[in-house]
């Protein structure tokens, strides 16, 4: 019986799983919009939103920021989380993580979906997300 196990498991131990959504998490802050399954962005949404409340409620401490680096390992994105998200759900009474269905994968017919911030940027959405060509590079010979 699963009384007071909440939560999906994934298929996925215990370690792979918290790596798995510090990562999206870190994906999802920097982009501010990611696509992946449903259930993903369903266990996806109160990790994010729970760090965008230490963010907005922290403001700036020192303890918060450590708490948002022990979860998703990365100090630009916390940085940006607390320099960016925060101030600008900063009037919000929780709710900043929408999902949208995004109809079904090609393969597996997994059902997928969009995760994104609900006032978000949509300048940074790709950004810094692989190698940028310069016209010296392009065109060989």
């Amino acid at each position: 019986m699963r009384h007071l196990n909440s939560g999906r498991r994934l298929n996925r131990t215990t370690p792979h799983r918290k790596a798995m959504f510090a990562n999206m998490a870190c994906a999802l802050i920097k982009h501010e919009q990611i696509t992946t399954t449903v259930p993903k962005a369903k266990e996806l949404r109160p990790v994010v939103e729970r760090l965008v409340t230490k963010a907005k409620n922290g403001k700036g401490s020192l303890h918060a920021r450590r708490l948002a680096i022990s979860q998703i390992k990365d100090e630009a994105m916390v940085k940006k989380l607390f320099d960016v998200l925060g101030p600008r759900y900063a009037s919000r009474p929780g709710g900043y993580i929408r999902v949208l269905k995004a109809g079904y994968r090609y393969g597996d017919a997994a059902a997928m979906a969009v995760i994104e911030f609900v006032d978000r940027d949509p300048d940074a959405k790709g950004k810094d997300s692989g190698p940028v060509e310069t016209g010296d590079e392009a065109g060989g010979g």
